[in-house]
């Protein structure tokens, strides 16, 4: 009996326990220890070419690709294993090492425990193959020269400028020195380095080749000779070059339009399309969205086309093979629907150059049937017809296009149609003064953007410090001058070989922002130009 009352004693308690989890314990916030490396962190004389570094818990390596910068850059990298956990770090050296040369492994935030995923940040292996390890630094910042956002894994570089230096060195060769910014940062500093002149250039290396690309590459280069030891803090200004023009070969895209592909600009480009010794009149527009421009002209039965580009001093002749394909439809389209807000015009975009506006088949009436004018303009680049007119708050507005309100290339018209957008209230808008203090040369192209960069609304200004933004949409505005020295109104950007920086651009450092139905008067002082 004794020990069936122990039996039910035992079950009632272990019933009534509460259910547990093992927590266990506090959690690990301790970056790894190294604890010994071999040869020793920052020796002379170095002749190896295997280093082992050990430390006081499982490690693993998280993209030691872009983490780990090695200066000077090795053209054979170095083999580190293992790939899995470990509480050793094995580097194998490939490469031939250069004579009194001090070297840095710098690993980033690569190297991590096991467990928890602690960096060991910024952890650097140095050594020296000469008697002593240099000691000298550079530092700097890194922006972009347009954009309000900077790049992040922005490679850092050095070049002697010794006997061997020349300009392309850097399409050619990897650097004396490099670091990087990961992608934490955008300033650098280069350390360990050794005395002497050299050109200072950063890359956004999108190979990864430590060489300069220019079709894929941005760059940014410090002007003069940088002398080391130096204490100057350099800014460097990323800027995409604009490749020399080049044509691709063409395409037939329909009946009445072949494609050509480019690199860099295309503009003041001219076309030569011949059948036989027959010239083929044409018209040149962008492909919208791409690296492109098209070719129209009216259909021809033929099996091929000669077609010459050119563009200033260029000229290159190709054969395009033609395809009995059908001519493109006529289409006319409206880029607003619903709203039309005051700071825009009424526009309609056409699938096919237009040789034609007849205006008397336009009819523009408000919602009181009362006919309103207006005025037709055509850009014949990006194929769109501006219909301007006085527009008045909270209205309705109907246009009708009757047939052959408009007639394309091919000689054909327009089918009828009709739109309507209507106007807001005033009072949803607001309008903002801008008065810029500290500007140091005009022209000036002044952009409010979005958070993202897109242009809101521009004005330019050969003179003027007080602009009028009126009857903006409500919005927090970021302000951009560009500095337009060489006065064609757009931005330009900077050319390594020629030693040409891109034109200044300046923010002002506090977005702007403008209500409804609020007026607001801005004074931005601007600086360091």
């Amino acid at each position: 009996m004794r020990i069936i009352f122990l039996l039910l004693i035992s079950v009632l308690f272990t019933g009534c326990a509460k259910r547990g989890f093992i927590t266990g314990g506090m959690k690990d916030t301790l970056a790894p220890v190294l604890r010994l490396s071999e040869p020793k962190n920052f020796s002379t004389n170095f002749k190896g070419n295997v280093i082992k570094l050990q430390f006081d818990e499982y490690v693993k390596l998280k993209d030691a690709n872009k983490q780990l910068i090695i200066s000077p850059p090795m053209k054979l990298q170095p083999l580190i294993t293992p790939s899995v956990a470990s509480k050793e770090i094995t580097i194998t050296i490939k490469d031939t090492l250069l004579e009194n040369t001090t070297y840095s492994f710098n690993f980033g935030n690569s190297i991590q425990d096991n467990n928890e995923g602690n960096p060991y940040q910024q952890f650097k292996y140095i050594f020296s193959t000469g008697t002593y390890i240099d000691s000298l630094e550079l530092n700097g910042t890194i922006k972009d020269a347009f954009d309000l956002k900077t790049d992040n894994f922005v490679s850092v570089m050095l070049y002697e400028k010794n006997e061997k230096f020349y300009d392309s060195i850097i399409y050619k060769e990897a650097p004396r020195y490099i670091t990087n910014t990961l992608d934490s940062s955008k300033t650098f500093k280069l350390e360990n380095l050794k005395e002497g002149n050299y050109l200072l250039v950063a890359m956004k290396d999108e190979s990864s080749n430590n060489k300069y690309d220019p079709k894929s590459d941005k760059i940014a280069f410090f002007s003069e000779t940088i002398t080391i030891p130096s204490d100057f803090a350099y800014e460097l200004e990323l800027f995409k070059e604009v490749l020399p023009f080049k044509p691709l070969k063409p395409s037939q895209a329909s009946g009445n339009r072949i494609i050509v592909g480019h690199q860099g600009k295309a503009d003041n480009l001219k076309a030569e399309l011949k059948n036989g010794n027959e010239v083929i009149p044409t018209v040149i527009t962008p492909f919208e969205g791409k690296d492109s421009v098209q070719i129209w002209f009216k259909p021809i039965k033929t099996d091929s086309l000669s077609l010459k580009i050119i563009r200033n001093d260029f000229e290159k002749e190709f054969n395009v093979k033609m395809k009995n394909q059908k001519a493109d439809t006529l289409s006319i389209k409206a880029k607003q629907s619903g709203t039309l807000h005051f700071r825009d015009k009424f526009t309609l975009s056409s699938s096919i150059p237009l040789i034609k506006i007849d205006d008397s088949k336009i009819k523009l009436i408000n919602k009181d049937s009362v006919a309103i004018a207006f005025t037709t303009k055509y850009d014949e680049l990006k194929q769109e017809v501006e219909i301007d007119f006085k527009r008045e708050p909270v209205e309705k507005y109907s246009f009708t296009l009757e047939k052959g309100a408009f007639t394309d290339l091919l000689e054909r018209e327009s089918d009828s149609t009709g739109y309507r957008v209507s106007t807001r209230d005033v009072a949803d808008y607001g309008n903002l003064r801008l008065q810029l203090e500290g500007i140091k040369s005009f022209p000036i192209i002044v952009e409010l953007t979005d958070d993202k960069g897109k242009v809101l609304a521009s004005a330019y200004s050969e003179g003027e410090t007080v602009l009028d933004f009126n009857l903006v949409q409500p919005a927090m505005f970021t302000v951009r001058i560009i500095y337009d020295e060489n006065k064609n109104k757009i931005w330009d950007t900077g050319n390594y070989l020629e030693k040409r920086q891109t034109e200044e651009v300046k923010y002002f450092p506090t977005p702007v922002e403008v209500r409804a139905n609020w007026d607001v008067d801005q004074t931005l002082k601007f600086t360091g130009g």
